[in-house]
């Protein structure tokens, strides 16, 4: 018995395994002419989350046991009418969702948070609960200018088209998060892009949301210009595309892929068992800060 307290003394047993996390899926992609694309979901236990939500719970792993990560693939955007979907982000039993689509005249696809409304007076598409907000919604003038709505993002809806203007909306906001040791803004909505048929007002874009949303486009030059992709490891939603009458349509940008980041007591040391993840760690006072950018595989503790 004195054996075992004395052992016990010199080897006392190691702390619980808590990992906080933040989990940012895929952003959007948006198609020609296209609002702007949602910002991939959100979730964190530092500093705040995703939609307006309470800040989630740390894990409570075991060592020598693998547990799965997924980082997110941007949706792509394009020349075509219609953006995709975002590809969602996993760490262990946590998912973000992945950001929603913003088509050409039609309502934002429903993701993380929702896509932008095109320009026949579409509505955006909403967002998941806990994880970011829905898009905006998108009009014209009943001329041939055409506005559409901004992506959402992770901490506000995105904005409305407005007539007055001509403007389309821009992408909402995301979250800033410190779990890397800084403020880091991620998951800002895409900007509506804009068009009209020649001889018509031009239609001014809109403005990516902050963390890492793409602008919308516009004509210039008498040239459709291309939206702005998403910022990679952001999770934004790309901006989307122009037109003009007698010229065409110009690409939507795609989704900016989204970022897993892992903290956790510095007595632990990751591994990456059978590879297949782009991750760094880093230390930061008794913490260290596991950043994966890229991959699917596992991850495990010892």
């Amino acid at each position: 018995m004195i054996g075992n307290i004395i052992a016990g003394l010199f080897n006392p047993p190691a702390p619980p395994l808590s990992i906080n996390y933040l989990v940012v899926a895929a952003g959007g992609g948006a198609g020609s002419l296209g609002a702007g694309a949602g910002a991939g979901g959100l979730r964190s236990t530092v500093t705040a989350t995703g939609g307006g939500g309470t800040l989630e719970t740390a894990l409570s792993l075991s060592l020598s046991t693998n547990y799965t990560v997924t980082v997110g693939a941007g949706g792509t955007g394009g020349g075509s009418a219609n953006g995709t979907n975002g590809s969602d982000s996993v760490f262990s039993t946590i998912t973000a969702t992945g950001g929603g689509a913003a088509n050409r005249g039609a309502n934002g696809s429903s993701g993380g948070s929702g896509g932008g409304g095109g320009y026949l007076n579409n509505a955006g598409g909403a967002g998941t609960t806990n994880q970011g907000y829905a898009g905006g919604t998108g009009t014209n003038n009943g001329t041939g200018t055409y506005m559409t709505g901004g992506g959402g993002g992770a901490n506000a809806v995105g904005a409305n088209a407005v007539v007055g203007t001509l403007t389309s909306g821009n992408g909402g906001a995301g979250v800033a998060v410190s779990i890397s040791g800084s403020s880091v803004t991620y998951a800002g909505g895409g900007g509506g892009g804009a068009g009209q048929e020649n001889g018509q007002p031009t239609g001014i874009r809109g403005t990516g949301g902050a963390g890492g949303g793409g602008d919308g486009a516009q004509v210039s030059g008498g040239v459709p210009q291309v939206g702005s992709n998403g910022t990679a490891n952001t999770g934004g939603g790309g901006g989307g595309g122009s037109y003009l009458g007698g010229t065409g349509f110009s690409a939507g940008g795609a989704g900016g892929s989204g970022i897993v980041i892992l903290k956790y007591s510095n007595l632990f040391t990751i591994s990456n068992p059978g590879g297949g993840l782009t991750l760094s760690t880093s230390t930061s006072g008794s913490d260290k800060i596991t950043t994966v950018t890229a991959g699917t595989g596992n991850v495990s503790w010892a």
